[in-house]
This record gives structure tokens, C-alpha cells and sequence, in this order.
């Protein structure tokens, strides 16, 4: 009869195990399972499903003397050892509850009731002990033996009559401790796994998004831009199974690569409402079908995608795209792997964009200590100030006020703002000097608004007017007039340069703009990048000229403080 008994718990237990291994596949049981923090919502789901586990196990059973012979413990148990106390005893209620339900006023249906709830409960207490075990699955065989004691224990003390309680433990006792015993370790086993399985799926994860990182860490230390951004999309299309990957800045595709490349082109407007969704909010978005991903391309494969946004610090930059032909096939593996991608390669963008502020400030400084010692300048205006001490003396003296003011500002830090006053005066002082050498060859004109009040970084116009002087003005016979204004608009504050000396040719201004210069013109350079790393990419210098006729350089700054 032992034997028999024991026979049919084994083909229980083999049912729940199955059961578990079948449901443990599903999804959400095993985000569930695999969470490390579990709110009451999860721990009520929790319950419900070891419960459910546990009333299998009544109905598997079979019936011995009045009552039943099962493995309703299993599901149970496993259950508080997982979710802890709150699961256990709840699991135990659900699945105590029912066998008493369906057998009310039976042998051993209140004692049944009281020991599932207790087993709960036992395990629950377990949680933290069996978490921190070393083997896992003898723990849970040796204490689900002890909860089958107990559960005997709870039999021969509530069920009556006492001899047939006994007689009735007798029998069915040692079956169902061994059983149980092993049928929980095994579910343990099944359950254990599936965390197992997501630890490796998420270790595999982060190792694969490393080794991206690090592929792409040289492309994106050179900038963030369509040919950098065309590398990294070969390398992420080349280490994953996604069929199409581009990258965009916030207006255009900067990259495209795989599945759609023959239309999906560099350069072009960003038309996905979910892109622009995605750089507005800063959070990821999916597309699940082709749709979603408007395409207008007549037989795109692209049928699903996801969409992460790519940080500068706060600011979002652009967005990483990586592409399915299937519908809805945006798995939670691939959202891991692109929220990965995506916070590394804005680490990459933020640290890229510090050692090009930390290269510019230090350009910088050179370039003010050069014109601390510039010995064309210097030369230009001791003579000149020399050939002034006989004939005007004041004008000599006044000139070499100008002349220690200039130098003390060019000390300046570059991290330190200055109001548009102090950058004017400096200003001034340079061209009092100039214009002692040129004489009525330079003519210059201020128009700058009445109180306005700003704050910029020092040694941003001088440049400029030096600019206009060196290469506008002084290659003109009959000289020339510089204008510099300054004003409020729209919240925002103009400040121009205009000249009419002899212009510069578009290539040049393009070359000045993207760094393709010599050292010689490295100054308006630095004052575009040093805007453009301050308030943002869509500042920086303006510049329009025609040949013969002038330029006209303007910057545009925010009139709100900034920190640099």
C-alpha cells in the first residue's frame, strides 16, 4: 500500500512539475519570478499562482481511508520560500481553503485546511535563510520533509476519531514525506532556473553591450556626427541580430545601416513621430509596426523597432533606432540591450563633448597667452606710442593706459563671465591702439542698446574686430568702417560685427565653421566652438560676407545666467 501510495504521489509530483516548467516559460511569470523587489500587486499574482500550483496538487492526489493522499504542499511551500510570508501564507489559505471547501465536514478537511496554511506560513518565515543558501535545493528537500511532519503532527491533533487519524498517518505518512519532500527540491530546482536563465541572459546582455561600447569608444571620442555615427551603425548592425540600425541627431538620419538603407539615406529630416516623441520626452519609445514607423517606401521591410534616446548630461541629442522586419518582435531582451547601448553611448557623447571643452579652453588660453606676447602687436603699438611721446604726450600716455588694460583682460579666465560692458571696454582699449596706427584708415561705430545687461565668456568680440581689422581693413588702400552692435530680442541677445572690407569666400567661412583651417585662424574657431560648447550645437558664430563689399559676423546668445 506504501509502495502504491507512493507510486501515485510520484505521478503528482511529475504533473506540477511539468506545470511549473511549462508556466515558468510564460513571460510575465518569469519577469515575476526573476524581479528582486516585488510590490503587493506582484505578491498577490505570486500567491494566486502558487495557490492555483497547490490545488493541482489536491486534485492529483488519491483517496486513502477518508481522506487524500497529495501533493498539494509542493506549490505551496515553493511559494513562500520565493515571495516570503506574505506569499506563503496567502498561497497557503488559497490552496487550504479549497480543500476544506470541497470536502466540508470531512475526516481530515479542517486539519488539511490548518496544515497548508501552516506549511505557508513555515516557508514564508524560510525566505530569507533559504535566499542566502548555498544549495538551494537540499535546503528545501530537508525542510519540506520537517513541513510534512508537521503537517502529520496537525493531522493526528485536529482529526477525529484519534485511532483513525493514527491509523491514517500510518499509512500515508512516510509516502507523502518522502514525496513532497523530493517533489518540492525538484520545483525549486525548475523555478531556480529560470532565475539562472535571466541572470545569464542579462550577464550575456551587458557583456555584448560592452564590447559595442568598446568598439565604438574611438568613433565616438572624434565627435558625434554623420561619419562617426555611419561606424558605429556598422559595428551594432555587424554584433546583433538586428536587421536595420540608424542613428539621428535631433533634426536628421545621420545613419542608417541594414534593411532599408537603399531609401533610408544620411542626412535626410527625421519624419517617425515616435523620433520626435522620443527627443521631446526623453523616453524610449516602440514601434510595433510599419505603421508606427512610417515609412513611405512601398515594400519596407522595417515592420517594428525601438527607439532610445542619446543624453549630452540633460540634454537629448539624438536617438538610436534599431530595426525588425517582424511585427511586434521588439522582445524585452532587445529593450535591455538598447536602454544599455543607449546610456553608453550618451557616457561616451557626455565624456566626448568635456575633452573637447577641456581642448578648447586649453586652445584657448594659448591663444590668449600668444596675444599676451604677440610681438607683431606689441611691436605695432610701442612704436607707436613711441612716435607719440614727443609730439602728444597724452595721447602717448593715454595709449598706454589702453595698452595695460588690454593685456590685464586677456588674463581672464575662460571659465569666468563677464558682463557685454567689461567685454566692450576691452574691446576699446584694442582698437584705441589700432586706430593710433591707422590713423583715419579705421573708422568705428558702436550701436549697442541702452541698459542692456548680459553676461558672456570673456574675449568673445575681440577676436572678431581683430578679424575685421587683419583681413578685411588693412589689405583696403582707403581703410574702412567697422560697426559692432548689440541688442535684445525675442529674449535672446544679438551682438554683429560688420566691416566693409574685402569679404571672405564661402569655402572659407565653411572651413572656418568645421575646424579645416590653419593655426592662423584659429581665432574665430575658438570663439564658435567656445559658444556652441557653452549654450548649445545650435549657437555658435553667423557669418556673411560678399567679396569687396564686407562681412558681417553675428553671435546669438540666450540672456539667461549660464554656467560654464
Amino acid at each position: 500500500m506504501i509502495f502504491y501510495i507512493l507510486g501515485s504521489l510520484i505521478n503528482s509530483i511529475s504533473i506540477i512539475a511539468i506545470l511549473s516548467f511549462i508556466l515558468s516559460k510564460v513571460s510575465v511569470v518569469r519577469q515575476l519570478i526573476s524581479k528582486r523587489k516585488s510590490n503587493y500587486i506582484d505578491k498577490i499574482i505570486f500567491s494566486i499562482f502558487f495557490g492555483i500550483l497547490g490545488i493541482v496538487g489536491t486534485y492529483s492526489g488519491m483517496p486513502v481511508d477518508g481522506a487524500l493522499a497529495n501533493s498539494r504542499i509542493i506549490g505551496v511551500f515553493v511559494g513562500g520560500l520565493f515571495g516570503g510570508p506574505f506569499v506563503g501564507m496567502m498561497s497557503g489559505l488559497i490552496a487550504g481553503v479549497h480543500r476544506w471547501s470541497i470536502d466540508i465536514g470531512g475526516f481530515t478537511a479542517l486539519a488539511c485546511a490548518i496544515s497548508t496554511t501552516v506549511e505557508g506560513i513555515m516557508a514564508g518565515m524560510l525566505s530569507k535563510k533559504f535566499f542566502s543558501s548555498n544549495n538551494k535545493w537540499l535546503f528545501s528537500l530537508f525542510f519540506g520533509a520537517i513541513a510534512e511532519i508537521i503537517q502529520m503532527i496537525i493531522i493526528i491533533t485536529v482529526a477525529t476519531p484519534l485511532s483513525e487519524a493514527i491509523n491514517l498517518v500510518s499509512i500515508i505518512g512516510i509516502p507523502m514525506i518522502i514525496a513532497n519532500a523530493i517533489g518540492i527540491s525538484i520545483t525549486i530546482a525548475i523555478v531556480n532556473s529560470v532565475l539562472k536563465d535571466k541572470e545569464r541572459e542579462g550577464a550575456f546582455q551587458a557583456e555584448r553591450a560592452l564590447k559595442i561600447a568598446n568598439e565604438t569608444l574611438p568613433h565616438f571620442r572624434q565627435g558625434f556626427n554623420i561619419e562617426t555615427s555611419k561606424k558605429v551603425a556598422d559595428i551594432i548592425y555587424e554584433m546583433t541580430s538586428f536587421k536595420a540600425v540608424a542613428l539621428t541627431n535631433r533634426d536628421i538620419i545621420l545613419a542608417h545601416k541594414g534593411e532599408g538603407e537603399d531609401h533610408h539615406f544620411a542626412e535626410n529630416k527625421i519624419k517617425t513621430d515616435l523620433t520626435k516623441q522620443v527627443i521631446y520626452s526623453g523616453k524610449y519609445k516602440i514601434a510595433n509596426n510599419s505603421i508606427e514607423i512610417l515609412c513611405k517606401k512601398d515594400r519596407c521591410k522595417l515592420k517594428s523597432a525601438i527607439i532610445v534616446p542619446l543624453k549630452e548630461g540633460e540634454k537629448i541629442v539624438g536617438t538610436l533606432k534599431l530595426y525588425k522586419t517582424r511585427e511586434s518582435s521588439i522582445s524585452p531582451v532587445d529593450v535591455k540591450l538598447a536602454l544599455g547601448l543607449g546610456s553608453l553611448f550618451s557616457t561616451q557623447i557626455e565624456l566626448r563633448r568635456i575633452e573637447e571643452h577641456k581642448e578648447l579652453a586649453t586652445k584657448s588660453e594659448l591663444t590668449a597667452l600668444q596675444a599676451q606676447i604677440n610681438p607683431h602687436f606689441l611691436f605695432n603699438a610701442i612704436n607707436t606710442i613711441v612716435s607719440l611721446i614727443r609730439t602728444k604726450p597724452d595721447r602717448a600716455r593715454e595709449l598706454l593706459l589702453h595698452l595695460g588694460f588690454y593685456f590685464r583682460k586677456n588674463l581672464y579666465k575662460t571659465e569666468e563671465l563677464v558682463t557685454l560692458s567689461t567685454e566692450l571696454e576691452h574691446v576699446k582699449s584694442y582698437l584705441e591702439i589700432e586706430q593710433a596706427r591707422f590713423g583715419d584708415k579705421l573708422d568705428i561705430k558702436f550701436n549697442i542698446e541702452k541698459n542692456l545687461e548680459v553676461k558672456l565668456p570673456p574675449l568673445l568680440i575681440q577676436p572678431i574686430v581683430e578679424n575685421s581689422i587683419k583681413h578685411g581693413i588693412m589689405n583696403k588702400l582707403e581703410g574702412g568702417e567697422i560697426i559692432i552692435s548689440a541688442f535684445s530680442k525675442d529674449d535672446m541677445t544679438h551682438i554683429t560685427v560688420e566691416d566693409n572690407g574685402e569679404g571672405i569666400e564661402d569655402k572659407k567661412i565653411k572651413d572656418i565653421l568645421s575646424g579645416n583651417i590653419n593655426n592662423k585662424s584659429i581665432g574665430l574657431l575658438n570663439v564658435h566652438k567656445r559658444i556652441q560648447l557653452i549654450y548649445g550645437s545650435e549657437y555658435g558664430l553667423n557669418i556673411k560676407s560678399n567679396k569687396d563689399m564686407g562681412t558681417e559676423v553675428s553671435i546669438l546668445l540666450p540672456k539667461g545666467e549660464v554656467i560654464i
